[in-house]
């Protein structure tokens, strides 16, 4: 008999929880996040509060688990329910986190998150003048992939003064949020 599908994600979310197994956890949440990239699972992954493990998941030590979680939440976010509930979970913060990561697919989908997860209301969060400082940087990037994301960000999600801000800004601090390694 085969499993319905909110009992086989069920057996999932189950499995990364009992596990003790690293390589497992890895191997179920990047099943996780590749389910999240249908719409048809959105209700079933909100049931099963997905969007509460893969928050989670993004404050864990390993590159790896933060990388498939970030990458589900850039999946479920597109849905306007996951949105607002990853807003009203104060999903921003661990998402803007994520942008120092060594990871290259984590930065690049945590940019896309971000950009997904801005509305009138969480603009203010998703365009803090550390995010552009950040996005500013990322722009400079030898890697395209991120120099292009980081500028489609800069160009459509924040305003000329809030990128000229973060320019002066920037002019007069060395540190922040290091690029991502190729």
């Amino acid at each position: 008999m085969e499993l319905g599908r909110l009992e086989y994600l069920q057996a999932l979310v189950t499995e990364f929880q009992v596990t003790d197994s690293q390589e497992a956890k890895e191997q179920v949440l990047a099943n996780l996040a590749n389910f999240a990239y249908d719409p048809k699972n959105y209700e079933y992954l909100r049931q099963l509060q997905v969007l509460d493990l893969f928050l989670d998941t993004l404050t864990e030590d390993s590159e790896t688990l933060v990388e498939f979680a970030i990458g589900g939440l850039c999946n479920l976010c597109l849905d306007k329910t996951n949105k607002d509930y990853i807003l009203e979970a104060n999903g921003v913060e661990p998402v803007i986190n994520c942008l120092s990561s060594s990871n290259e697919e984590t930065v690049m989908s945590a940019v896309t998150t971000l950009m997904y997860l801005t509305t009138p209301q969480s603009r203010q969060q998703t365009t803090a003048l550390p995010v552009v400082e950040c996005m500013l940087r990322f722009s400079l990037s030898a890697n395209r992939r991120l120099s292009n994301l980081a500028t489609i960000f800069l160009e459509d999600y924040c305003t000329p003064p809030q990128v000229e801000e973060a320019r002066n800004l920037s002019k007069h601090t060395a540190v922040g949020i290091p690029l991502p390694k190729d």
